[in-house]
């Protein structure tokens, strides 16, 4: 709970991630201007994302409870889980088959939108909509949500490779560490503009996988943070590409190397 708190104070620090050019007023609190709004309006985009997160695990939730549904929805989740959940087993099946069905590629992605609780779904789209604003307000709208989706399959992969097993991965938390993979970013530039440390810009996925492991350790939990840092690593490396002049400095660089 500390670290979504901490994540959500961030907007009011958003500005310092934002390289922005001379004699351009951000709207943020660290300028001198009025604030007049008490929230600031998260992409469309974003929040359509977080709708469909919180919107799918309503329904199950309603089911669980048998408000819907009837008797036959408390089975709803475990049935969308067998279905669309990533299975490491799954995977290594296709791998060494060399066969990739849709229905099971499908899982690549699907896995994301469905959630153990209530609880896991919700802080999943906080993380989603916190960050995603921030990034989202520098990248744009089809970056963000390549990063987002990339890092979602990514981390799968990860998790198939160096996790494996019977145990299902699901939730939105490998696509919302890509974009804290996208805000590291943000903050690694800037930091380097200003001449300071560009370590300090892991700050925050370190902080938050150091919370994780520790849980793991005490109560032997599952290994998805594995997944999680897959994810964190392909929103950083996307985000030296899809960031706007991204590509453009990544070919400077090539060619001044050829010359």
């Amino acid at each position: 709970m500390a670290a979504v708190i901490g994540i959500l104070r961030l907007d009011f620090k958003a500005c310092i991630a934002y390289p922005l050019p001379k004699g351009h007023v951000k709207d943020c609190p660290m300028n001198n201007q009025p604030h007049n709004r008490p929230i600031n309006p998260v992409p469309p985009y974003i929040m359509a994302l977080f709708l469909v997160l919180i919107g799918i695990e309503a329904v199950l939730s309603l089911a669980d409870r048998g408000i819907i549904g009837g008797p036959l929805a408390v089975g709803w989740r475990m049935s969308l889980l067998e279905k669309y959940a990533f299975s490491p087993r799954v995977f290594w099946w296709m791998i060494e088959n060399r066969v990739f069905p849709a229905e099971h590629m499908i899982r690549f992605v699907s896995y994301a939108f469905i959630h153990g609780t209530f609880t896991h779904a919700l802080f999943g789209g906080v993380f989603v909509l916190a960050l995603g604003k921030m990034v989202g307000e520098r990248f744009g709208a089809l970056a963000t949500i390549s990063v987002f989706f990339v890092a979602t399959v990514i981390g799968a992969i990860t998790y198939g490779v160096f996790v494996g097993g019977e145990q299902l991965l699901f939730g939105a938390y490998p696509g919302a560490y890509g974009l804290i993979g996208g805000f590291t970013y943000l903050l690694w530039l800037r930091m380097g503009e200003m001449g300071e440390a560009q370590i300090r810009a892991f700050s925050l996925i370190g902080m938050l996988l150091g919370v994780q492991l520790l849980f793991a350790v005490l109560f032997s939990g599952p290994k998805d943070w594995v997944a999680d840092i897959g994810g964190f690593a392909a929103g950083f490396l996307m985000s030296f590409v899809v960031s706007p002049g991204g590509w453009a400095k990544i070919l400077n660089k090539l060619r001044q190397r050829s010359d």
